[in-house]
């Protein structure tokens, strides 16, 4: 596997940084844990409004992955179409790849 976001993303959740689900994202961001959510794009958009809501709410940042909840979940081990990453360190470096991709870079 040579894609850096996922990779980042397995090491993120390895080292236990990682919140899988929508309802698991939406308490990390009342608990103010979460630094960055990000969705598949093929995550269902009657699913991402609670979460874009409390995203809204919190001032989190939320920014598309454009992979499958597939792709994602065959890279995490676990079915999920959005995340809440809990470190800041990570969600830069996520951010930073995500754009760079979506300007393609």
């Amino acid at each position: 596997m040579n894609d850096r976001i996922l990779s980042l993303l397995g090491l993120c959740r390895r080292a236990g940084k990682l919140v899988i689900g929508a309802d698991p994202c939406i308490d990390s961001m009342a608990k103010s844990k979460a630094k960055l959510i990000l969705y598949a794009n093929d995550f269902s958009q009657n699913s991402l409004k609670p979460v874009l809501l409390q995203a809204n709410k919190q001032n989190v940042r939320v920014l598309e992955v454009n992979r499958t909840k597939d792709e994602i979940s065959f890279s995490l081990g676990k079915l999920c179409g959005v995340l809440s990453v809990e470190d800041k360190g990570f969600a830069d470096k996520l951010a930073m790849l995500i754009e760079g991709e979506q300007r393609g870079e």
